[in-house]
This record gives C-alpha cells, structure tokens and sequence, in this order.
C-alpha cells in the first residue's frame, strides 16, 4: 500500500521540534562593571543599589502594568574581555516575591573587582546571552553601568553596532564618580563616551551618576524607564549626535598610561 505523499515526506524528513519559550515584556541584561579601578565599598554599594531599587514600588509597578505583567531579567558583572561573572542567570520577576529573591541572590556576597574594562566584550556577551536564552521578549535590552572606557578587546563600536543590528536596544549608566583611579584611566565625559560609543536603539539614552550617593536613585530610575516602555521622548537624557568623537580613546590611554603601572 503506498503511503500518502504528506505522510512520506514527514518519514524523509523528520519535524524539528523547537524550544519552547516563554513570553515577557521585556529581556533585561544587567551588565554591571567590576573592573579594578572600583573599590570593594564601591562595588557594594552596586550591588545594594540595584537589590534596592528591584524591590522598590516604582520598579514593581512598572512590571506588573506591562502587557503580560512580568519580565526577564539576568544580573552579569564584567570586567576584561573574558571576565563575565553571572549573579543571577535569566529569572522571571512578575512580583515582589520574585524581585526580593533577585535581590537576595544579588546581595547573598560580595566579590572582589576584576582586571581592566571591556566593554565591547560585555556588549558581545550580552547579545549573545539573549540570543540563546528560553525567553522572548517584546523588547530585548541590554543596561551597562561602568566607570570608564573600552581599553581591551575588540572595538566598542563593532559590538555595539552588531548588537543593534539584532535588534537591541543598549542604555547606559556611566559612573562619573571622582577618585586616582578615574583620573588616571577615566576620561571626564564619559557621558559623552557612552551616547556616541556605546548606547543605541529605539529610544536609547544615558543616565550619569556624578556622586555614589545618587547611584540607587539613578538605578530605579534607568530601570523604571526600560521596563515601563517610556516614550522616548519622555526620556530626559536620550541617545544624540555629538561632534566627532574617538571611541579608542579608552584604548589609547591604556597605552599611554600602562608603562607607568602593571595593573588599571
């Protein structure tokens, strides 16, 4: 007896069965920067601030008014271009039960900084991370905080524009905070930096912290205006076009400064 047509060829060639993935609003990468030039207070008070604002009213009102009501979210420190450490793997947070175990998980320790600053190498991690995880989003963002410049790995410029090209929208925190170490291997408009080398996408924009005291605020703020889907042009301080700017500057000071010090 001959088979029906649509029968064989499901025999030649078996169905591949997809991963099953689960819907959100939002696709949150938590890109956080521990490179060495941050000190162990200062990289505790990071972390602080982002299990504080999580839990915060604002950030829980803001998931639960999304279309489906919950997100994913995944806290990543980074440093040099293969020093990507996960906190706290992809996590659905839908309530403040779910919020207060990410921010346990952030705050259950508190590691020691990391060897120099790639961000371009946080970038690549992260659209990569997104790419391959069980989630999909009706935005896919990724959030970096850092205190400097890209000064390992490839061009900042190159990850950031192969990101977008997938679609991803990149926001910036820089730490323009004041210490030796910024002003040796910081630049003093790394806000600047960041709009011109390192955000982009629909809406993109760049939330300074001038003082370590504004940093908590400054989180539930950033992460109020991602999830919340803000307008952009509700967004104070979005991405623009500033003059020509060097986007190897990060790189250029290493080597400038490196034959003075082993370690940034």
């Amino acid at each position: 007896m001959r088979l029906p047509a649509a029968i064989a060829a499901l025999l030649l060639f078996p169905l591949t069965v997809a991963a099953e993935t689960t819907e959100v609003d939002v696709e949150l990468f938590l890109a956080v920067d521990v490179s060495r030039s941050m000190s162990a207070v200062e990289l505790e008070i990071q972390r602080r601030g982002y299990a504080a604002a999580l839990v915060s009213d604002e950030v829980i009102s803001a998931v639960e008014g999304g279309l489906l009501g919950r997100i994913a979210i995944t806290y990543v420190e980074w440093a040099g271009e293969g020093s990507q450490t996960v906190v706290v793997p992809w996590t659905v947070l839908a309530s403040l039960e779910d919020a207060v175990g990410v921010a346990n998980a952030i705050t259950a320790r508190f590691n020691n900084g990391m060897r120099r600053t790639s961000i371009s190498g946080a970038l690549d991690y992260a659209a990569r991370d997104i790419r391959e995880n069980a989630y999909d989003g009706l935005r896919r963002v990724i959030d970096v905080s850092g205190d400097g410049p890209n000064n390992q790995g490839g061009p900042v410029l190159a990850s950031r524009d192969a990101a977008l090209a997938e679609g991803l929208v990149i926001n910036g925190l820089p730490l323009m905070t004041s210490d030796a170490f910024s002003e040796i291997w910081g630049i003093p408009d790394l806000d600047a930096y960041y709009r011109n080398c390192v955000i982009g996408g629909p809406g993109a924009f760049v939330i300074p912290v001038l003082n370590w005291d504004q940093f908590a605020e400054a989180v539930k703020r950033k992460l109020v205006l991602e999830i919340a889907s803000v307008p952009p042009e509700a967004v104070p301080v979005q991405y623009r076009a500033d003059e020509p700017y060097d986007c190897l500057i990060g790189e250029k000071k290493w080597q400038e400064n490196r034959r003075y010090f082993d370690i940034p």
